[in-house]
């Protein structure tokens, strides 16, 4: 008996075959990664680039390359090729306008972010980048209401772009207490109400595990409920932002389990301040200690 194949069931096909390879692929190089670095490959590791500032970068993309790391986080366009170089991505695209105190909160600033962006944007899909940060901006007496409403408007503006583009922009959590005063997004509920006003896969939040013990705690609870907002994961011991070892208080084991039971597939990031002589020995250790 012939089976009649239309041109539905053709494409159908084709859909699920290109699936099917991009899965495949991606599945291989985390494989390799594993490999690599004697890592168990259920956590895709990313670092830090800021943290690392007296390494070349092409010794850190080296490094990582050998400890297993995929990525290395917060280059600027011009650094990506770098780490191209040595099979990495940059799992979160740094350069946006603003930094962390000038964001998306004010309509004043939403013109240069769009610009940006629509430069940006076409570089970064080539460079086969996914992740582009971004942030609130600081309070300077906004209430959380109006911080969300202009955040939301800001962002509607740069949907289409990343839409185009195939992008999403990702929003950290900080925290006011101890590192970035007055700073907006530093609680997940508030990241987790603007995710649902904007309504768009394209927008999600980097919930840093740092900066949240500091302003929230109940990090394994909340990352969970979140966990459909969140795009990216950043770690950091407390206190004091430095190993994430028994020096300080958050069992990573622990926390690295639970985001694996949320399905999640985007990458956790090493974005601790080492303090040892030896800040590669430091990193290694980091990524063994989150491989679970």
């Amino acid at each position: 008996m012939k089976t009649k194949v239309t041109r539905r069931s053709a494409l159908r096909s084709l859909t699920v075959t290109a699936s099917t390879a991009a899965v495949a692929g991606d599945l291989s190089r985390r494989l390799e990664a594993a490999d690599a670095g004697g890592l168990k490959g259920r956590i895709n590791h990313s670092v830090c680039r800021w943290c690392y500032g007296k390494t070349p970068l092409e010794d850190l993309c080296k490094a990582s390359k050998e400890m297993g790391i995929r990525s290395i986080d917060l280059l600027g366009l011009d650094e990506i090729p770098v780490a191209k170089k040595y099979d990495l991505t940059c799992a979160m695209v740094s350069g946006i306008p603003g930094g962390i105190t000038k964001g998306l909160n004010r309509a004043e600033n939403h013109a240069a972010i769009l610009e940006w962006f629509e430069s940006a944007a076409p570089k970064v899909a080539g460079l086969g980048c996914v992740n582009v940060i971004c942030f609130s901006g600081n309070r300077a007496g906004l209430s959380g209401e109006q911080g969300l409403e202009q955040c939301a408007l800001g962002l509607k503006k740069l949907l289409p772009v990343a839409e185009r583009h195939k992008l999403v922009l990702v929003m950290e959590l900080l925290n006011s207490k101890v590192d970035h005063a007055d700073y907006m997004c530093d609680h997940t509920r508030w990241g987790v109400e603007l995710c649902k006003r904007v309504g768009s896969d394209r927008f999600k939040l980097l919930y840093d595990i740092y900066h949240m013990q500091i302003m929230e705690g109940d990090v394994i609870r909340t990352l969970k409920e979140s966990a459909p907002y969140i795009a990216h994961y950043h770690t950091g011991g407390v206190p004091g932002r430095n190993e994430i070892d028994d020096t300080q208080e958050i069992y990573y084991p622990a926390v690295m389990k639970a985001i694996v039971e949320t399905g999640f597939k985007g990458f956790v990031a090493q974005e601790f301040i080492p303090k040892r002589p030896d800040a590669l020995a430091s990193l290694r250790q980091g990524v063994q200690i989150c491989d679970v």
